[in-house]
């Protein structure tokens, strides 16, 4: 009889796990509970600990001193996943750092069920990355890498958006996936075919949630930091623009944990005696002092999900100075994220044209993901096909449920 095997959805933001037991997908509780936690991970100076999930987030919040890491799927791939850097005491690749969260996840597993877990079908995006191929088959071989370390000695891939459409509910005709993710957007149509599916088409392209997050944030936070202002020059008269590296890494989830340098610091604080407006430079230098980075961007993103709802929501930047609150709209959405309905309506229509379809083919629309709760989303798909039914399924975890399908299923 062969072992039995957990389903992943080792996702950007956040994490799930399934087991098929008795011919039924069970979700394997990874903390306390619930069917999912976050993908995050805080490396614990003092206790020399790795925490994940809330306990991360909540070390983080608290003030511990360590690094705090969220959306490290985003590195798959590129040349940050296998340099070594130091952490305390300790000189560790990214990958090896995603290894520890996933062996964290089998161990919780293997707690669960009573048994050893060596299995795993995991899930993946169809692109890492969108343009560049070479990154992409790297990024595969990343996340191999990391499941290997991990502990686990037999994997198995399946991409994301046909994982969800093994657990659509039942329906005639053709259906499309829109799985919006924390860092790829994904899209697969397919048909039932017997009991099972039949893939038409699949495609993908690097954009997600904490993209919109980062766009958010470029246009109403790094401004109030000094984006887009002036410096003096240090000889002389006239004036140049203050550089803009830094806040593009501050409003990107996966790099904002590498900002906190002596380095950087001392670049902020050059910046902060030579601009124009020195107090929103000094909006900067106290980020980066007390490493607040992560706050900013939880800010970003809670009034991203409140706005979206039709209500004004203040960004809440009051650890970075009192009564420091932009106000985030519905409409500052709407025109913030055009970009981001602009591609996902192209991948769609490329997706219909590898399939050799027509819009007025796809009888039903299947939304994945987090980020696919956005309106924007949702009009997006709506204009590019308004005769197919729309439906939610449990967003969060409708990928992991089919990879737990699919561990029953022939390799």
């Amino acid at each position: 009889m062969q072992a039995p095997a957990i389903g992943i959805d080792f996702g950007t933001s956040n994490t799930a796990a399934a087991i098929l037991r008795d011919g039924a997908v069970r979700l394997v509780p990874l903390e306390g509970g619930q069917d999912t936690l976050p993908t995050a991970i805080f490396l614990d100076f003092a206790s020399r600990e790795t925490l994940v999930g809330s306990a991360a987030v909540a070390a983080m919040i608290d003030g511990r001193e360590g690094r705090f890491m969220r959306a490290l799927k985003s590195i798959l791939g590129t040349p940050l996943a296998r340099e070594r850097r130091q952490f305390l005491n300790r000189r560790l690749t990214l990958l090896e750092i995603v290894a520890e969260f996933l062996a964290e996840i089998r161990a919780r597993a293997e707690a669960a069920e009573g048994r050893e877990i060596r299995r795993v079908i995991a899930g993946r995006p169809v692109r890492f990355h969108s343009e560049d191929e070479a990154r992409n088959i790297q990024a595969e071989a990343d996340l191999r890498d990391c499941y290997a370390m991990a502990g686990f000695e037999d994997l198995r891939f399946v991409p994301e958006p046909e994982a969800a459409a093994r657990a659509a509910s039942p329906g005639s005709g053709i259906g499309l996936i829109v799985d919006i993710g924390g860092g790829t957007s994904d899209f697969t149509l397919f048909e039932r075919d017997g009991q099972g599916i039949r893939v038409l088409a699949s495609h993908g392209i690097r954009l997600g949630g904490t993209d919109f997050d980062r766009a958010l944030s470029l246009a109403h936070v790094m401004p109030l930091f000094g984006l887009g202002g002036a410096l003096r020059n240090e000889i002389g008269p006239g004036r140049h623009d203050v550089p803009q590296a830094i806040f593009h890494d501050l409003a990107t989830w996966a790099k904002i944990a590498f900002l906190y340098s002596p380095a950087t610091l001392r670049d902020a604080r050059y910046m902060a005696r030579q601009a124009v407006e020195p107090r929103r430079l000094a909006r900067l230098v106290r980020v980066l002092e007390n490493e607040i980075g992560h706050d900013v961007a939880f800010a970003v993103e809670a009034a991203k999900i409140a706005a979206n709802d039709g209500a004004a929501a203040g960004i809440d930047l009051s650890l970075v100075e009192r009564g420091l609150n932009p106000t985030l709209i519905a409409d500052d959405l709407t025109r913030g994220l055009a970009f981001a309905a602009h591609r996902i309506g192209g991948a769609i229509t490329e997706t219909l044209t590898v399939a050799g379809l027509r819009p007025a083919d796809v009888g039903r629309v299947i939304f994945v993901g987090g980020s696919s709760l956005l309106s924007v989303v949702e009009e997006s798909v709506a204009r590019l096909l308004p005769d197919a039914a729309r439906e939610r399924s449990d967003v969060f975890t409708a990928v992991v449920r089919g990879l737990g399908i699919a561990s029953g299923e022939a390799p």
